[in-house]
């Protein structure tokens, strides 16, 4: 009796000491295969030196979600688990706005004025078809600071179980970036460029304001060559990145050299240029009709040199998107959305960080890019549909294109590049040429440095109403969010080294939904397998137990 009371006392104290060092030592596992729960190294090293409470308010709880966006819901939450797991200042609250029927119209109202637009969803429940109201959204708060966090990644005609696919994805990259915006501090310095007649600050008011997040922007005009050049070029040395949003005016060989010798010192760019003159405003007259003609901006051998080519041709394509255009007249006239082959919509099949799980990106009579062979590395980002064709310039655009039937068997030039980078070390274009002005220290080779050229101004344009900058890539008559301000947005991160983050977005998740349709179809036959087959086998089992029970104790 003794001897196990010892024991029994012995496994007793045994269970507390493990039990004691175990609360020392903490471990997860996760066993998923696509390992969605294991936060990248770039994620942690975001919120590794957090020593202050960062607290994050979830608005996507309720009870009336669709299964797909409860799995969204609960995707959050391990995500959020994953990071306060490495650091206990992550403080995260799941909150439902609309629980209370008293406070639901304010709530909404609020939420609204912050930027947090609800969402609407259609529920399919058992073959039957209702409405619901989410929001899709989070607030973190750090430091008297709040950011809000998207968690719906819209993508251009995805269903339901795509959508929450892509947003799943989108989730460690959404936190970590809104974590990263609040506890790092702006070191990086971006020039937007003037001088040769870019698009006015109202026009890509949007996207500088979105870069600003992360940023120190400032104007930066090339005017000084002619009268300072070495000034110039020094001044343009203390920015790590140059924006030229749409020149239209040429460049002269003065600013050319000034902008080769920023790339040779190492200085990265991003070039929106247009090799055709049309502007879809200029449409819009009596006549419906204007002239496209080739822009000359003095870049091509700037261009060429370094491995690529801004072809003077328009990008016409079957998949664009659509114009809207007031169709009938006087009061009949009603707004129509008609196919419009000049606004290209570009993809990729490309798993670059710039470019994975990216919408679609909305181009405005866009032109063709060829890649030349050097020792530059080319990366295309992005490229038209297969149903394209190539239309050469001048060349009369008029709007009743929209009334016409297209052919597409014309559409036959397959896909064609639309936005390049470049990465490597650049030859100058001045190399070996004689300098139009004396500069200090003239490099032939530049140092390992990036470029992306993209063959459309208007990509970082966003539409004016009311004398109010619109949301880049929304469109208003649609409704619709092209994926332009993204694409510039990774493309700048990208440019600046902040890739670490980037990559996050290149992580594949696997999320498997059940069939709602063959649910509702075959609802009545897994009934019958879970319910009734089990009874009829348990009936089987004890009718035949009994009879050879009966019949071993019969004599």
């Amino acid at each position: 009796m003794k001897t196990h009371l010892k024991q029994i006392i012995a496994i007793a104290i045994g269970l507390l000491a493990i039990n004691y060092i175990s609360s020392f030592v903490f471990k997860r596992f996760d066993l998923t295969e696509d390992k969605r729960y294991t936060l990248s190294e770039s994620a942690i090293n975001v919120i590794k030196d957090i020593d202050a409470p960062i607290i994050v308010d979830v608005f996507l709880s309720g009870d009336d979600f669709p299964s797909e966006f409860r799995r969204l819901q609960n995707e959050t939450k391990q995500v959020l688990e994953e990071f306060s797991s490495q650091n206990s200042n992550i403080i995260f609250n799941f909150i439902d706005p609309i629980a209370d029927d008293a406070t639901r119209e304010r709530n909404i109202q609020q939420l609204t004025e912050r930027g947090l637009t609800p969402m609407q969803l259609s529920v399919q429940e058992s073959g039957k078809a209702t409405q619901a109201i989410i929001f899709p959204w989070a607030l973190a708060s750090f430091n008297e600071q709040t950011v809000t966090i998207p968690l719906v990644k819209n993508k251009i005609g995805a269903s339901q179980q795509e959508l929450v696919t892509n947003s799943v994805q989108h989730l460690e990259y959404a936190f970590a970036d809104g974590f990263n915006k609040l506890t790092k501090p702006k070191s990086r310095k971006i020039a937007v460029l003037k001088g040769n007649k870019q698009l006015s600050d109202i026009y890509i008011a949007d996207f500088i304001k979105k870069l600003g997040e992360y940023y120190f922007i400032a104007p930066f005009t090339l005017d000084s060559v002619a009268k300072n050049p070495q000034k110039t070029l020094d001044g343009l040395k203390n920015f790590d990145l140059i924006i030229s949003a749409k020149p239209t005016e040429a460049f002269t060989e003065e600013e050319k050299l000034v902008l080769d010798q920023y790339t040779m010192q190492g200085g990265k760019s991003l070039w929106l240029v247009d090799a055709v003159a049309m502007e879809k405003d200029s449409l819009y007259n009596d006549r419906g009709s204007n002239f496209a003609v080739t822009r000359d901006l003095n870049l091509t051998d700037f261009f060429f040199k370094y491995g690529i080519r801004v072809n003077p041709v328009i990008v016409s394509t079957l998949y664009s998107a659509p114009i809207t255009l007031a169709m009938g007249e006087g009061s009949d006239s009603q707004f129509q959305h008609l196919r419009w082959p000049y606004s290209p919509l570009a993809s990729t099949n490309s798993t670059h960080p710039i470019v994975n799980n990216l919408n679609l990106v909305k181009f405005d009579f866009a032109n063709q890019i060829d890649t030349l062979k050097n020792k530059v590395k080319k990366t295309i980002l992005l490229e038209s549909a297969p149903l394209t064709k190539l239309e050469g310039t001048p060349r009369q655009i008029s709007l009743e294109v929209v009334t016409q039937e297209l052919d597409p068997s014309t559409f036959n030039s397959g896909n064609q590049n639309l936005a390049v980078l470049l990465e490597g070390e650049f030859p100058s274009a001045y190399a070996n040429r004689i300098k139009p002005i004396e500069l200090k220290n003239i490099k032939d080779f530049s140092v390992p440095t990036k470029m992306i050229v993209v063959a459309d101004g208007d990509i970082i344009k966003n539409d004016v109403y009311k004398k109010s900058p619109q949301e880049l890539g929304f469109d208003r008559w649609t409704g619709q969010t092209f994926g332009n301000k993204e694409f510039l947005l990774n493309a700048v991160n990208y440019l600046l080294d902040d890739d670490g983050l980037i990559n996050i977005r290149s992580k594949k998740i696997e999320v498997a939904f059940l069939n709602h349709e063959k649910i509702a179809e075959e609802k009545t036959k897994w009934q019958l397998l879970n319910i009734v087959l089990p009874l009829v086998l348990l009936g089987v089992f004890g009718i035949l137990f009994n009879y050879f029970r009966r019949k071993k104790y019969a004599h």
